[in-house]
């Protein structure tokens, strides 16, 4: 039932997305509907003495259906020519009636969600002087006079609601684009920011291995190579999936590409720092488990930024990366034996506001500072996770 459900929903987005795109097949295909449904009375046998059912009066009554193909472009000017054109029907031919008034109510929808104020209040001007005058010119009958404006004012508020959801769909979407941009900025400063700390301890680290043991320079300078490749690689990857709209559609448009790194990249990260000279031990407690993709890019995030953090900070010749694997969560555990949140940009900073960040996204939480007996520094960050069996559903 649920997939169901989720196939229909999949099929109506696809529907809207189709409609939303050729906006004038749309209004020709409702144009043809009203059509339909206005020629129901000519089809119908009628009954003595009322007006007869010919070619001409249909005729007349096509040209009243037609403006609607033009309802978004001048909605308007549409219900005046649906005005002009149901009264040279009404005082020419005056065929058979209709039982709602389709194209009013069209227009008057179309006005309520895509006109701005003003045009609102000439619509509505309009039509307080039209419908009583409409009334009084056929039946002259309070009940219909109630009926009718009860039928415009009900399509105006379905109009005014379609008018809020769509505000409200293009607010969603604004926030979701901010929410989007901070994520990606976010990205960038860790990999970035870890790789530049990266290849800065190396490098200051080279002029002296050069002149007190060559071999140690070499690899210096590789680890500075073998850091800026992997943040090329990682920056390359998040730019290429953000080009992917442009022509993910397109045939031989190259698969989605994932820029988020998992817990499987944790090991060649651990090792990168240590060829920084930092002595990086890595220890994982509980039963060992996959992880959601999210997650597991999350726990990769926090560790990297906690590392930066250390390597720019710290001043430390240790540091210790701890994951636990509870029944229902994953502990992420950094300590290093540095100088300790003496460093106040290690307290207030970007990097452990994104942590904290990036714990809340999962239901979690992120705490910082101080480690045993005020020495060194510890992050401590715990996400919920599900249970194996809902891990990979």
């Amino acid at each position: 039932m649920g997939g169901t459900r989720g196939d229909v929903r999949v099929w109506w987005e696809r529907g809207r997305a189709w409609a939303a795109a050729r906006p004038l097949v749309v209004d020709i295909g409702l144009a043809l509907l009203v059509q339909g449904a206005m020629t129901m009375p000519f089809l119908v046998p009628r009954a003595a003495g009322a007006p007869p059912a010919t070619w001409g009066a249909y005729g007349l009554s096509t040209l009243t259906v037609v403006p609607l193909v033009w309802r978004r472009r001048a909605p308007l000017a549409v219900l005046f020519a649906v005005l002009a054109t149901s009264a040279l029907y009404r005082f020419t031919l005056d065929g058979p009636g209709q039982p709602l008034p389709y194209t009013g109510l069209v227009v008057v929808y179309t006005i309520a969600a895509l006109s701005p104020a003003r045009e609102r209040l000439v619509a509505g001007a309009v039509l307080l002087v039209a419908v009583p005058v409409g009334v009084w010119l056929n039946t002259r009958s309070a009940r219909e006079l109630t009926f009718s404006l009860f039928v415009f004012a009900a399509a105006y508020v379905f109009g005014r609601l379609t008018d809020a959801r769509q505000r409200a769909h293009r607010v969603e979407a604004e926030q979701a684009a901010a929410r989007e941009r901070a994520r990606i900025a976010r990205e960038m400063h860790d990999i970035l920011s870890h790789a530049v700390s990266l290849m800065i301890v190396q490098a200051e680290a080279g002029p002296v291995a050069v002149r007190a043991a060559p071999e140690r320079a070499v690899a210096a300078f590789d680890a500075i190579s073998a850091s800026g490749r992997d943040a090329m690689a990682q920056l390359r990857n998040m730019l290429g999936v953000l080009r992917e709209g442009e022509g993910a559609d397109e045939p031989g448009s190259a698969a989605p590409r994932e820029p988020q790194p998992a817990l499987a990249a944790l090991p060649a990260l651990l090792d990168r720092v240590r060829q920084s000279g930092l002595d990086v031990t890595y220890r994982a407690r509980g039963d060992v488990r996959p992880v959601p993709e999210g997650v597991g890019a999350t726990v990769f995030r926090v560790v990297q930024e906690a590392l930066t953090n250390t390597l720019k900070h710290a001043d430390a010749r240790t540091v210790r990366v701890q994951l636990t694997y509870e029944a229902d969560e994953l502990g992420v555990h950094v300590i290093d034996d540095g100088k300790g949140p003496r460093g106040v940009s290690r307290r207030g900073g970007h990097g452990l506001a994104g942590m904290r960040e990036r714990a809340a996204a999962h239901g979690g939480s992120a705490s910082a500072g101080p480690g045993p007996d005020g020495q060194g520094f510890e992050v401590r960050v715990r996400i919920p996770v599900p249970r194996a069996a809902e891990a990979g559903r």
